[in-house]
């Protein structure tokens, strides 16, 4: 079991606080609204789910809450202060990113890659408090990383690397973790075993999720709640229940869905149906 959060900066952050508030943001490019007044809350240890079409604003919205890119309009606060009051490395201690191509061709081993998790902790000249090692052990054990340890990042196949660079991103131990679209370039095998890894660890340590998907199947069987994406506005906000509904999904996507309950857990499951374009139907 990897480490809980509490003896570290948890006990700063009062319990009625949510993780993530996001009070009314705006983005405009070129003339386009992406977002017109997008609010939501996250809940400490809650799984979110982001949806939407391509161009709705999902990575834009992911964006503005890390403070990478900053809001026309409007608030976002990460355990009740704004992304620009933390430092640095007290960022990283609280929020970790994983984008869709989280490794690029690096020439650095699974373990090096790893490690460089623990930069929020280390020091001008790479060193840190008490020795991380058993955790990146932990870690590669978990991820069953251990037989490519010594491997370049270069040499691994899509999954393995998609595996390493959420190696990095626990190594990192934050509160808050943020997945851009994780699924996107792995096979149904791989797309499984990586949210079963990110549930995981979710449960063990208490960990916030707020992730960015493509697969409406996925994330009603993973999110707790979803928010809808659509014309920059959130169509809709709640349970997979409340949000996988085929009227809404044809409104929101341009098709015509067939949706049914997963025979096992129950949660709406969505088959291809329709597409619905300049008034014909194309089947």
């Amino acid at each position: 079991m990897l480490q809980r959060y509490s003896h570290r900066v948890e006990g700063n952050v009062p319990m009625d606080v949510p993780a993530v508030q996001v009070e009314g943001i705006e983005k405009t490019y070129d003339g386009r609204k992406v977002l017109g007044g997008i609010s939501f809350h996250v809940e400490a240890g809650e799984w979110f789910g982001i949806l939407g079409p391509n161009g709705s604003g999902k990575s834009t919205l992911l964006q503005i809450v890390t403070g990478v890119v900053p809001a026309d309009g409007g608030q976002v606060l990460l355990h009740g202060k704004t992304p620009e009051t933390y430092g640095r490395k007290e960022m990283a201690r609280r929020v970790a990113v994983l984008p869709q191509d989280a490794l690029p061709p690096l020439g650095f081993t699974v373990r090096e890659v790893i490690e460089m998790g623990r930069y929020p902790y280390q020091n001008w000249f790479g060193d840190e408090k008490g020795d991380a090692g058993a955790l990146v052990d932990r870690i590669i054990d978990r991820l069953r990383l251990g037989h490519l340890c010594e491997r370049s990042v270069e040499a691994l196949s899509g999954g393995e690397r998609q595996r390493v660079a959420l190696g990095k991103v626990m190594a990192q131990e934050p509160m808050l973790l943020l997945l851009d679209e994780p699924t996107t370039f792995l096979d149904i095998g791989y797309q499984l075993e990586m949210m079963e890894f990110v549930r995981t660890w979710q449960e063990e340590c208490g960990l916030t999720v707020v992730s960015i998907l493509h697969d409406l199947n996925l994330a009603a069987q993973y999110c707790d709640r979803l928010l809808l994406l659509h014309d920059a506005q959130a169509a809709a906000i709640g349970t997979a229940e409340e949000v996988i509904r085929a009227e809404l999904l044809e409104q929101v996507y341009g098709t015509v869905p067939h949706v049914m309950k997963h025979p096992v857990s129950g949660v709406p499951q969505v088959l291809l149906g329709t597409v619905m374009k300049k008034g014909r139907v194309f089947i």
